[in-house]
C-alpha cells in the first residue's frame, strides 16, 4: 500500500471544513506525509453544503487555504456543468478561480501571485500528468493565454481567454478587448 498517496485524491471533503483545529491539524500532518492530493469545488460547495442548516450555517468548504500552506497538494475543479446540483456550472475554471479564493479567504499578495497554481499546476499534480504538463518542447502544447501581463493581474482583473490551444491546434482565438474612452464625458 505504501507510494500510492500522490495517486489518490479525496475529492470535495467538505466535512473537513468542519472540524476543529485539533483534529485538522493532527491530520494534516498525515496527509502531506502520505501526499494524498485534494479537490475542492468551491462554488457547488458553498452553494450545497449547510443550505438545509439554520443560522449559523456551515460554510461546505474544505480546508483550501490550510491545506495550501501545509504544502499539501490541493486544487479547485468543477464537475456539475449546468446539472440539477449546481445549475450554474460551465466550466470556466477562472470565475472558479475567483470565487474559490474569495471563499477561502486567499487574499495576500503572494496567494493572489501563486492563484493560479490552484487551476494549473496542481491540478496537473493530482491527475498525475506533470510529465506531459508544462510549456516545453517535447510536450503536447495544450494550454490557454490569458489577457493580462501577470499572473497577478490575470487573477486581480479576472483576465478574459484571448487563445485556447489543444495539441498545437486552436480552439479558441480572439482578438483583444480595445476599449476607447472620450475624457470630455467624463467631466
Amino acid at each position: 500500500m505504501e507510494g500510492i498517496g500522490s495517486k489518490t485524491t479525496a475529492s470535495h471533503t467538505c466535512s473537513f471544513g468542519s472540524a476543529n483545529n485539533s483534529y485538522a491539524f493532527r491530520l494534516m500532518k498525515l496527509l502531506k506525509k502520505a501526499e494524498i492530493n485534494f479537490i475542492s469545488c468551491p462554488t457547488e460547495n458553498i452553494y450545497l453544503q449547510g443550505r438545509q442548516d439554520t443560522y449559523p450555517k456551515r460554510r461546505g468548504l474544505t480546508r483550501v487555504k490550510e491545506l495550501n500552506d501545509a504544502k499539501i497538494n490541493v486544487c479547485f475543479a468543477q464537475d456539475s456543468m449546468s446539472d440539477p446540483w449546481y445549475p450554474l456550472g460551465n466550466g470556466n475554471m477562472m470565475m472558479i478561480l475567483d470565487h474559490g479564493i474569495h471563499i477561502c479567504q486567499m487574499m495576500s499578495f503572494e496567494e493572489i501571485d501563486n492563484a493560479l497554481d490552484l487551476i494549473t499546476v496542481n491540478g496537473a499534480k493530482t491527475m498525475h500528468i506533470q510529465d506531459e504538463y508544462g510549456l516545453e518542447e517535447g510536450k503536447p502544447a495544450n494550454f490557454i493565454v490569458l489577457e493580462a501581463k501577470s499572473e497577478f493581474d490575470a487573477v486581480c482583473e479576472r483576465a478574459g481567454i484571448l487563445a485556447s490551444v489543444r495539441n498545437g491546434e486552436y480552439l479558441l482565438k480572439k482578438e483583444p478587448q480595445v476599449i476607447q474612452t472620450d475624457i470630455e464625458i467624463l467631466k
